[in-house]
């Protein structure tokens, strides 16, 4: 099926991010249906949805009027047989392997064999994923990125078998939507974005567990020095900008001297055996309790809209302050 012939999307997994791709794919316009088994889960996702939407109203980046029409374009159910008729069926359900087989062995045969078919998988192999498809061409990765009502990022991902008719049709339809997309042609773990996310995690927590330096200085050293580069420039292109012989000069002695383990390290199985797991439980590498973690989630996502807005309609903004001031 060609993305500009798909009116009817589905969407599996009722949770943060299953509900904030239908919110995207409502405010653009298409037939929503949102699919849980866990009807609390359903309800959860309504209310996360009118949140997500007051959100970005407040700047500006939809009107009262499509948050309302929106609403009601999305379907809230628990009945899997209303996703037969889908044009698009994207699953957003836990992140195991098994269950994803699962659920594709029985939607792949209920759904249209013409439907488009895609996990949003944050980095399991779409290759194994689709051994209990029918049709298997029909199927690619389409990794979203948390909150997915904001982040403009969309992965999408070659299976052994997916056709790259498929994996273009999947690149227009989130591009129709306003989304940044890639293209990763070979199907490997955790895709691009992971890959490199979790580089730094483990080097972070390397520094963290041979204390080098605290969480803090470590999180703040991201923020204001290559975290402050990445949205306007990629990690090669800053290499090519600082001159690729200075960058080789520094690698030919710093590469050695990087963590290289292959497993999680102690810091953090401590952390998850404690019962630290983050904002969920109050604590993580940093304190969350009393409230912190809620206000943690507020600034992130005020700030993560700010940028949004800057990279949607900032680009001919800045240019224009910039000539203003002489440049």
């Amino acid at each position: 099926m060609k993305s500009a012939s798909i009116k009817t999307v589905a969407v599996a997994g009722a949770g943060f991010m299953g509900s904030g791709i239908a919110q995207i794919f409502a405010q653009f316009g298409y037939k929503v249906i949102l699919f849980d088994v866990v009807s609390s889960a359903l309800e959860g996702a309504r209310k996360g949805i009118e949140r997500n939407q007051e959100a970005l109203l407040k700047f500006g980046l939809i009107d009262q009027k499509a948050a309302q029409a929106s609403l009601r374009q999305i379907t809230f159910t628990a009945d899997k047989q209303l996703l037969a008729d889908t044009d698009f069926l994207l699953e957003a359900i836990v992140e195991k392997l098994d269950s994803k087989q699962e659920f594709w062995a029985e939607m792949s045969r209920i759904v249209r064999p013409e439907a488009l078919l895609a996990s949003n998988t944050s980095g399991l192999s779409i290759t194994a994923i689709a051994r209990a498809i029918d049709g298997r061409e029909r199927f690619a990765g389409m990794h979203w990125w948390n909150p997915p009502h904001i982040v403009p990022l969309v992965e999408v991902v070659l299976g052994e078998e997916s056709s790259l008719e498929t994996a273009q049709q999947l690149i227009a339809l989130a591009e129709g939507l306003g989304k940044k997309t890639v293209l990763v042609k070979k199907d490997v773990p955790g895709f691009i974005g992971n890959r490199i996310n979790h580089a730094v995690f483990r080097e972070a927590m390397y520094m963290v567990e041979q204390g080098i330096a605290s969480a803090e200085d470590i999180d703040k050293a991201v923020k204001y020095g290559p975290g402050f580069r990445w949205p306007i420039l990629g990690p090669l292109q800053i290499a090519d900008v600082g001159n690729l012989e200075t960058w080789n000069n520094v690698a030919s002695y710093l590469f050695r001297e990087l963590c290289h383990d292959s497993e999680p390290p102690q810091v953090l199985r401590d952390l998850i055996a404690a019962g630290h797991l983050g904002v969920k439980t109050g604590k993580g590498f940093f304190d969350y309790s009393d409230g912190r973690g809620a206000k943690v989630l507020a600034e992130r996502d005020l700030k993560f809209l700010l940028l949004l807005k800057y990279i949607i309609g900032g680009d001919a903004e800045a240019e224009a302050s910039a000539n203003r001031a002489g440049r």
